[in-house]
């Protein structure tokens, strides 16, 4: 009787209780910036290799596996992605090993960063004592951590992109940078709609990728987001047009400006809201040429998955950071 009694009462528990799985332990978005960045400062402290260059690598591996369809979506602290092969040995026959004798008697890249006897892929701590190692054969100065990272990913756009995320980092000092912005201060007039995939004819036919933002000359063009300035310059179909690539891995093309804020530079770090240019109506034609349509501001958005680079549709982006603005703006 006894017995039976235990047993019903834990069958009710199982089914009544509440129970705390990976998946229900949500932490706040601040919480899982300072867990991360904490385990970057302890391999910064054991390595000497910059934590903002492990925080770089990071967020452009996180940011695949969001773009991409052959990799896991993020479920940990660490995305740096390491398949089981590498990990394991390219010869060892057992994949899932965990064993850091075994694994290191056939030349794989897992370590036992935790200290508890395993070499596990799920660790983050592993994963990052397993990258760390890598990048120790090469040294933890810039040019070598550099060469490090091409010999990883064999791709210069992927070495640039990480470097440049990890000049964003160091200049703000955390990789608490999601805040965004309206490209256009909500002052001033102007329109837009969806635009993205319709037609053009100007220099042959191809599509519109971006929306157009109709607004008076010099109307400031701001940042959207934390990135940095890759491109600077005249095209013949964009006029005068600045490109900013953000922390994930997502390029923002601003195009017929009527010209520069000053100072600006490619290479500089930028942060939503900083005016980088006004609106204007430069473009098809050779440099200078302007006044063939109505100002306007062209907003593009592209994504770069490691492998390649496609645009995407913008309009959702910028009616939620108008969205946003105008909340900031009533409460302020």
């Amino acid at each position: 009787m006894y017995i039976r009694l235990l047993l019903l009462l834990t069958i009710l528990c199982v089914l009544t209780c509440p129970v705390q799985t990976h998946a229900e332990e949500q932490l706040s978005e601040e919480q899982i910036h300072t867990k991360r960045m904490e385990l970057f400062q302890k391999s910064e402290a054991l390595t000497h290799i910059p934590w903002y260059y492990l925080a770089a690598v990071d967020q452009y591996e996180r940011s695949l596996r969001f773009a991409r369809k052959d990799r896991e979506k993020p479920s940990s602290l660490i995305s740096i992605y390491i398949d089981a092969e590498k990990w394991s040995g390219p010869l060892n026959p057992h994949l899932q090993d965990e064993n850091p004798k075994t694994i290191s008697l056939f030349n794989g890249f897992g370590r036992d960063g935790d200290y508890d006897g395993k070499a596990s892929i799920k660790s983050d701590e592993d994963i990052m004592a397993a990258f760390t190692d890598y990048v120790l054969q090469y040294g933890t100065d810039r040019d070598n951590f550099k060469l490090a990272l091409w010999d990883y990913y064999k791709r210069d756009k992927t070495v640039s992109i990480i470097m440049g995320k990890a000049k964003i980092y160091k200049h703000f000092g955390t990789i608490h940078l999601n805040d965004k912005a309206f490209p256009l201060p909500l002052r001033f007039n102007y329109s837009y709609r969806n635009t993205w995939g319709d037609a053009r004819g100007w220099g042959g036919r191809r599509i519109h990728e971006g929306t157009d933002l109709f607004a008076d000359y010099g109307v400031p063009v701001r940042a959207t987001s934390y990135g940095i300035i890759e491109m600077k310059g005249w095209n013949r179909y964009g006029g005068w047009r600045i490109g900013i690539r953000d922390i994930n891995n997502t390029y923002h093309y601003f195009a017929h400006l009527s010209g520069f804020s000053d100072n600006l530079k490619v290479g500089q770090v930028v942060e939503p809201g900083m005016v980088i240019g006004g609106v204007g109506s430069s473009g098809y034609g050779p440099p200078g040429t302007s006044g063939k349509f109505p100002p306007h501001l062209h907003y593009g958005m592209y994504k770069d998955n490691g492998l390649t680079e496609w645009s995407f549709d913008p309009y959702p982006h910028l009616r939620q950071w108008e969205r946003k603005d105008r909340i900031k703006s009533r409460k302020s």
